[in-house]
């Protein structure tokens, strides 16, 4: 008889983990692409598109996401009521204005397989404006998923050494 059970194996790997994603500066369909994954629970060993393995994802600071381009003002989000005439549409800005976490929600969601588990994995999203997160939701964290893209100095972040041995391209 073996000096160990399995059953602590088996619950560490089908228990639900939480995963943290900083979402500053990152567009929202990469956000989506890697909260997807977790949300499904491809990145295991165990994934079946049948059996619910996924995660909790948790993304802070949504507010501050970044589009390329003009995608701000071009970006169109549609609706319909069902009623006639209830088509809506607003801009990409408009709706952030409105709700700061509704694109990344959307794009998540948009993202998802179009199945009957679409709406459990979104219970497991949890969205938040800014880097404030519940103490509740905050002691259940154990990882943090890396930014998709690499997130650029602002110039007043340089120190005044790399300043000066950044090299001149030109001298006037």
């Amino acid at each position: 008889m073996a000096s160990y059970s399995r059953a602590a194996q088996q619950w560490a790997t089908f228990g639900r983990a939480w995963y943290l994603l900083d979402a500053k500066m990152q567009p929202p369909g990469k956000l989506a692409a890697a909260t997807v994954i977790r949300l499904e629970g491809r990145h295991k060993p165990i994934y079946h598109a049948l059996n619910d393995c996924g995660d909790h994802v948790v993304i802070i600071n949504t507010r501050h996401i970044a589009f390329s381009g003009n995608k701000w003002e071009q970006k169109v989000y549609s609706s319909h009521t069902g009623y006639p005439g209830g088509f809506k549409q607003v801009t990409a800005t408009q709706l952030h204005l409105k709700d700061p976490t509704a694109i990344v929600k959307l794009a998540v969601y948009r993202m998802l397989p179009k199945n009957l588990q679409r709406r459990t994995l979104m219970q497991r999203l949890h969205l938040f404006p800014e880097d404030v997160i519940p103490e509740d939701i905050e002691k259940n964290l154990l990882q943090e998923i890396p930014q998709p893209r690499a997130v650029p100095k602002r110039l007043d972040e340089y120190t005044p050494e790399e300043i000066a041995a950044f090299p001149k391209v030109w001298t006037p």
